[in-house]
């Protein structure tokens, strides 16, 4: 891993860096830009670079990756690398794409922190960039030749169904009449759409049927900004343009929260559009018999605004032992009591404190990281081992810059 001479300079040097890491990427998605402004059309995603969260996300990353290699010299931190390495496959990200982004990240390094970046400070975090560089290199190397599909195919809308008032689901057959290659449960595919203006944007989106299925299925949700935040351009392109017969590119399945084989207990927790992955694991689950207990859990602002709530309740009832508890925000207290509660849901936000969690249970969650984050700090209150919560981030990984923080 990282020899000893430039893990002492990094040592020495990490919180410097750390303290000016977000002028750091501010700088460097700046100085990238302005030399290569198609990756910006066509690669990055722009709502994520106006609102900072990319930045962030890489800021956390580097530090992340940085504090891991000189407080575990012996170890890779592969959970990390491999989300990202996931999501730079669906994008379709090169070998050499790699050295553009050392010119422009050391450039900016070099910039900020002026004097202070002596041959010796550059050439030891040189080092670390090109190990994680290579080892993301490798890893995406792997996932490109077993996904058995290179680059983008054409897929066509084969129906589109209206799940609430902002979330409508697609479903898909390639448009070449070809097979359809099997992916895992959770896993998520890009699609990119050309926009108004010209620009490609790319997007992922989980997959909501069972592996096994003929088509591609996902359900987009419309996302509508504020004063901090764009309105989401693909998602409003796919809401307002893309219909049955059109044709959209996507990559091959992606993404490393999946189920794995397990006879274990399972909790899948979800807040949002984060029910999506979810419903293909509790179909898999279904069609498999899955016999130990299952512990559905699902957070939403009311119950009309709960995309893909029947398939949530259908999956589950066809396992042997499975319970659905659902949270709103906006809880009806009439519509309560004129159902069952089990029914209605619960009000305000995800609750555990009345939900049993048998011991050896494996967690999967997908939402918003607040949602997230107060999920796993309940579940290891009831016991659940921190190495048994997995979860799935959509957009910029921000969990790492959370943690990158607090490490510092």
């Amino acid at each position: 891993m990282l020899s000893e001479q430039s893990a002492a300079t990094v040592r020495a040097t990490l919180p410097a860096v750390g303290a000016a890491i977000g002028e750091i990427t501010e700088l460097f998605y700046a100085k990238l830009f302005d030399a290569h402004p198609e990756l910006l059309r066509d690669l990055f995603n722009r709502g994520n670079q106006a609102s900072g969260a990319q930045k962030q996300a890489l800021a956390g990353s580097i530090a992340a990756f940085a504090t891991h290699l000189v407080n575990n010299p012996d170890q890779r931190p592969d959970l990390m690398l491999h989300r990202i390495a996931h999501k730079h496959a669906s994008l379709g990200i090169v070998p050499e794409q790699y050295p553009i982004v050392h010119e422009h990240l050391f450039a900016a390094i070099a910039e900020v922190l002026g004097d202070a970046v002596t041959e010796e400070v550059a050439a030891a975090w040189t080092e670390v960039y090109w190990l994680m560089a290579n080892a993301l290199i490798a890893i995406e190397k792997r996932l490109y030749a077993q996904s058995e599909q290179t680059g983008w195919r054409e897929w066509k809308v084969v129906e589109r169904t209206e799940e609430t008032a902002d979330v409508a689901t697609f479903k898909l057959r390639p448009a070449d009449d070809g097979p359809v290659p099997g992916y895992r449960a959770g896993q998520y595919v890009s699609v990119g759409v050309t926009l108004a203006d010209g620009a490609r944007q790319i997007r992922q989106y989980s997959l909501t049927a069972a592996p096994g299925s003929p088509e591609r299925q996902f359900a987009v949700k419309r996302v509508s900004g504020d004063a901090a935040t764009p309105d989401g351009e693909v998602s409003n392109h796919l809401h307002a343009h893309v219909r049955e017969g059109d044709v959209l590119q996507l990559s091959a399945p992606y993404g490393d929260l999946v189920l794995e084989d397990t006879s274990a207990p399972l909790l899948l927790a979800s807040a949002g559009i984060g029910v999506t992955p979810m419903i293909a694991m509790l179909e898999q689950l279904a069609d498999a018999g899955h016999g130990a207990p299952v512990t559905v859990v699902h957070a939403d602002r009311s119950p009309a605004t709960h995309a893909l709530r029947g398939d949530h309740e259908a999956y589950a009832a066809k396992l042997a032992d499975a319970r659905t508890v659902f949270f709103y925000e906006q809880y009806d207290e009439d519509a309560a009591d004129a159902a069952d509660a089990a029914d209605a849901g619960r009000p305000g936000r995800v609750d555990l404190a009345e939900v049993a969690v048998p011991a050896g249970t494996q967690a999967y969650l997908c939402g918003p990281l607040p949602f997230m984050r107060a999920v796993r700090e309940q579940l290891i209150g009831k016991g659940v081992a921190p190495a048994d919560i997995h979860y799935e981030v959509f957009g910029p990984d921000l969990w790492l810059a959370k943690e990158a923080a607090d490490a510092a």
